[in-house]
């Protein structure tokens, strides 16, 4: 397995992997309307529409973008920027291959590059105990965050900060 940037090539790829992880391990308790609000235009991930692809990579584009690459498939991606992690997704066919580890890890490699010396991400309750495992701590209790059509999401504030 390999960790690159990502390419605007992927970016089918990566919205099906963001759809399906999401709508798996993360919205497993909402109907399915509420699921389709809270996944915003990657609801649309399966399409082949010109305007639905557009959408996608411009949700997409961040300054730190990486994939995790196994063989030709794309198991996994990290979005961020500076001091924050913005979301991390793992194909469930490629969980247990340390590829959510291996991600973070890299992404605080090129952070700390760039000078960083702390990273906040707000986790979804879902993966509260791997950013634990990777040294993250609780900011505050659990709280709302916007979503992509206003519906709120449950996520724990978590912060790591490099010594």
């Amino acid at each position: 397995m390999k960790i690159r940037d990502y390419e605007d090539v992927d970016a089918p790829t990566v919205g099906r992997l963001i759809a399906e992880t999401f709508r798996k391990y993360n919205l497993s308790h909402a109907d399915p309307e509420e699921q389709e609000r809270l996944l915003g235009p990657f609801r649309n991930a399966f399409s082949d529409d010109p305007a639905h692809r557009e959408g996608i990579r411009n949700i997409l584009r961040s300054p730190m973008l990486y994939v995790a690459e196994e063989g030709d498939e794309i198991g996994g991606v990290l979005r961020g920027r500076e001091n924050v992690l913005a979301s991390l997704f793992v194909r469930g066919d490629h969980r247990g291959k340390g590829i959510w580890r291996k991600l973070v890890e890299h992404f605080e490699r090129e952070s700390r590059a760039q000078g960083v010396t702390w990273i906040r991400v707000a986790s979804s309750l879902f993966a509260v105990s791997f950013y634990q495992a990777m040294g993250y701590k609780k900011t505050t209790g659990i709280r709302p965050c916007p979503t992509f059509d206003g519906t709120d999401f449950k996520q724990q504030p978590m912060r790591k900060d490099f010594k």
